[in-house]
């Protein structure tokens, strides 16, 4: 067998939705976990796609997500709100919160929403890219299980807290940032170890703070910053959205992402959600800012690599691993629920 498949987009939704299904997640929320899945795979950010399916259904089994929690919206002012996920799956409260947040940014210019007791959300160029689409500019950052020490520490303190920007632009696609506050997100080297392949040197430390290429070793060890101490107060700046302004647990108290084991994870997410005054003037303006970008020799826009991915997939089925593949397809049997 290949180690890849190529599998339609609504094939590979359908698929997902029967598996949250089969194993006990509410019709409009095993939809929303399924597209946001398969939404990451097809930019390519596999740590966020396929690979978290097994993981997923063995924490609604365990208990430790809420397949049946329906997000609670609190609006505590006409551009402010607080969504309580209650254990479920982040992705039904983003659905909740942006729904929210667009209709909101719209009427009053601004809107922001925070998301406690939460869970792993994925791939957060999926979400601002939504918003940008309505038209608007988007911020969002999420914390994440403690895996970065602070800079000259060997103790994990931060998550790999990542931070997404969006923003419409006049033709085609918006430009949409993501980025991880360790050199490479943790899901990729959780991948390595399913794939049972090293990652390279300079993604992660041993518990012992030496460089490892050990994928088990850097899981009990940290992940290298980016930016060495600029990239830890990068993280404690998202620390502070995601965790104490939304009220979900610090990074040292969300629960891991990957295992069955243990509470809830109870993590946080924050965003920022802003009206152009002048949409018109404001996409010239950034037209303008972004030729200087793509009219310098070796240059490349953040983002151009995922939009190439998407189209891709689009054109010709997500890239699917295979073991991810199959492992789907015999969960999405009820009775093996």
């Amino acid at each position: 067998m290949s180690d890849t498949t190529r599998i339609p987009i609504t094939e590979a939704e359908t698929l997902l939705e029967q598996v949250f299904s089969a194993n006990g997640v509410l019709p409009a929320s095993a939809t929303s976990v399924a597209c946001a899945l398969v939404a990451a795979e097809a930019e390519g950010q596999v740590g966020h796609g396929f690979s978290r399916v097994n993981d997923y259904v063995a924490q609604l089994r365990s208990g430790k997500v809420d397949g049946a929690a329906v997000a609670q919206l609190n609006v505590d002012g006409p551009g402010a709100a607080t969504i309580d996920a209650r254990d479920g799956f982040a992705y039904p409260a983003l659905d909740t919160g942006i729904d929210w947040g667009i209709d909101a940014a719209r009427m009053q210019g601004t809107a922001a929403f925070a998301i406690h007791r939460s869970h792993h959300c994925g791939a957060l160029s999926v979400q601002v890219d939504r918003i940008a689409r309505a038209g608007l500019v988007a911020m969002m950052v999420a914390n994440s299980p403690a895996a970065i020490a602070p800079w000259g520490s060997k103790t994990p303190v931060f998550g790999t807290n990542p931070i997404a920007f969006a923003a419409p632009r006049a033709d085609g696609p918006p430009l949409v940032i993501d980025l991880s506050l360790s050199r490479v997100a943790r899901g990729k080297v959780m991948h390595a170890k399913k794939s049972g392949k090293p990652i390279p040197e300079g993604w992660a430390l041993d518990r012992d703070g030496a460089p490892t290429t050990d994928p088990d070793a850097a899981l009990e060890g940290t992940m290298v910053p980016i930016g060495e101490a600029k990239g830890t107060a990068l993280a404690l700046m998202v620390e502070v959205l995601a965790a104490s302004f939304a009220g979900a647990n610090t990074s040292p108290h969300v629960n891991s992402f990957f295992t069955a084991e243990g509470p809830p994870c109870g993590a946080g997410q924050f965003v920022l959600i802003l009206r152009p005054a002048d949409p018109d003037a404001f996409t010239a303006r950034m037209e303008s800012l972004l030729a200087l970008i793509e009219h310098q020799d070796g240059a490349r826009l953040p983002g151009s690599r995922r939009i190439a991915a998407l189209n891709a997939s689009r054109e010709n089925g997500v890239l699917v691993s295979s073991h991810y593949l199959e492992t789907a397809k015999r969960l999405s049997d009820a009775a093996d629920a």
